[in-house]
Formats: structure tokens, sequence, C-alpha cells
């Protein structure tokens, strides 16, 4: 039995969820997000609670059923409180500027980098002296933020040796001896 897909989901105020067919639509103060839901998964809406279940125990509908559960809730959290996410750029000469809805970035190449980030998606470069520059991610769609955070952490994937590059705050990252010293 899926325990996720059994939990019911309570919609906070200010939450409006609409079905129309297999398309869910969910609106709130942050925005509006809608999503396609497989016919195997059916869902119910009773006195501000959302209760989910599939047609029969096929392996298949059992993935979906939990799947289907933790997207909506995901939208629902989206819209009403909004997701958020922090990079730390770590090396020497690393730097990040946010001009609107463009990021550049400086991560040792030849060229800066800019990066063309979506509508949707909220983006500032926090620089202070000392400390590693600081890009935040804020966004309503949970898919869409990780979408951008995972590809401007490929421009320059965290090395394992002295740690430069572009992490989540708080990842750990796991380091490798260097070179030992010559053997004589």
């Amino acid at each position: 039995m899926s325990r996720i897909g059994k939990a019911p989901i309570t919609i906070p105020a200010g939450v409006e969820i609409t079905t129309v067919g297999n398309l869910v639509k969910v609106k709130g103060k942050k925005g509006e997000l809608h999503q396609e839901m497989d016919e195997s998964v059916s869902m119910s809406i009773d006195d501000n609670v959302i209760t989910f279940s599939r047609k029969t125990d096929a392996p298949s509908d059992r993935s979906k059923h939990g799947l289907y559960r933790a997207l909506v809730q995901n939208m629902i959290t989206g819209v009403s409180e909004g997701f958020k996410k922090e990079m730390e750029i770590i090396g020497v000469g690393y730097r990040a500027n946010a001009n609107g809805q463009q990021l550049e970035l400086a991560l040792g190449f030849s060229h800066a980098i800019i990066l063309e980030i979506p509508s949707e998606v909220k983006v500032a470069a926090n620089t202070e002296k000392g400390k590693a520059p600081v890009v935040v991610l804020e966004s309503h769609d949970k898919q869409l933020l990780g979408q951008v955070a995972a590809k401007i952490r490929s421009l320059r994937k965290p090395e394992p040796y002295k740690g430069k590059g572009i992490r989540f705050v708080g990842e750990e990252i796991r380091r490798k001896a260097g070179k030992s010293a010559g053997k004589k």
C-alpha cells in the first residue's frame, strides 16, 4: 500500500482547486499551476480535504498513486507559500550578478556566462565581502525551480579536491585527499 498516496491533503485558506476531466488546476496568492493526472488515480475533495484512490493494485497504478498525491501537495504548497533554493558559488574570482531575469556568472572561464531565467522564477544575487556569493531562486513551481537550479549547478559542479564550484547552501561535498608528498 502507498503510504504517501493514502495521506489526505488539507487545503489551506486562499487556495482554490478545480478539476476538469484529468486536469487539476490550483490557484493561490503566489500563482496558478496545473497538472494532468492519469486515469488510474482519482481525486476527491470533501470539506477542504483531498483524498486520492487508485483503480487497481497493479504495480504501475500503485506507483502513480503516491506520485500524483505528492505533485498536488507540491502545487498547493507552491501557490500558498512558495519554494526557495539558495546556491553558493565558491572559488577565487567567482562572481554572480542578477539583472532582472538575467543571471551573469563569472566561473573561471574566459568569458562570463549569461543565463536567461524563466519569468516564473525570481532571482537575486547577494555578495558580501569575505563570503562566497549566494544566488537565491524563488518560485511557486517546484519542478521548474529545481530544473533552473540544476542547470545553474551544472555550469561548474563542485570538485572534490578544493571544493570549488556551485553548490546548494548546506550541501556536503565529499572531499578527497590530493597527491601525496614525494616518497623517498
